[in-house]
């Protein structure tokens, strides 16, 4: 029974979204592992997180006052997810395995009910390229990231800094979006470029 116990809270670290799912005979020993898990984090780091949400013990999530993580309710974070604050998630963000979203000075806020498929990265700040320095001496810049409700971003996407993505868009997997996407449009490519309407 243990190991089977312990295989579940891993299957559920890799595929949240099971949690919300769950018979009733799984929910009250998946519920009191949240509540530990959750609790733990929240001692430790500058951390805010709403109820219903699902955090695996494996994401690495780190903040400190000035720059913090809030995750609204009945919020997922999956395994191995890198999330640095400022972070602001909105209810209902699903944030999928091995996602690095670094809020650099300005931060990533994500709008309510919005999807994030595994291995994207959304990156806040950026590095200057003059070439009379090298890049590690280069000044860092932040103008922060805003993605809407009811977004989907794909697979492997990529976001840089200062972007705003409008709510219902969706952007299609590898794709790296440079500039701001209109609400309902679907873009796709490097750079990501409109391909159709929701």
């Amino acid at each position: 029974m243990h190991a089977y116990r312990e295989q579940h809270k891993k299957r559920l670290s890799w595929m949240p979204w099971l949690y919300f799912r769950l018979k009733p005979k799984h929910r009250a020993w998946a519920e009191a592992w949240q509540a530990e898990v959750q609790q733990a984090l929240m001692q430790l780091e500058t951390v805010e997180i709403a109820e219903g949400c699902f955090i695996a013990p494996e994401a690495a999530i780190f903040a400190e006052p000035g720059r913090p993580v809030i995750i609204g309710p009945g919020c997922s974070i999956a395994a191995e997810a890198f999330l640095h604050g400022p972070i602001t998630l909105g209810a209902g963000v699903s944030i999928n395995h091995r996602c690095s979203i670094d809020g650099g000075a300005r931060g990533v806020r994500i709008g309510d009910h919005t999807r994030i498929a595994h291995n994207v990265t959304l990156y806040a700040f950026d590095h200057g390229m003059a070439p009379d320095r090298r890049i590690a001496e280069q000044p860092v810049r932040s103008h922060g990231i805003v993605i809407g409700a009811d977004c989907w971003l794909g697979a492997s996407v990529g976001v840089t800094d200062g972007v705003r993505i409008g709510d219902g868009a969706v952007v299609g997997q590898g794709a790296v979006v440079t500039r701001d996407v209109p609400a309902g449009a679907i873009v796709a490519g490097v750079p990501a470029r409109v391909i159709g309407w929701r």
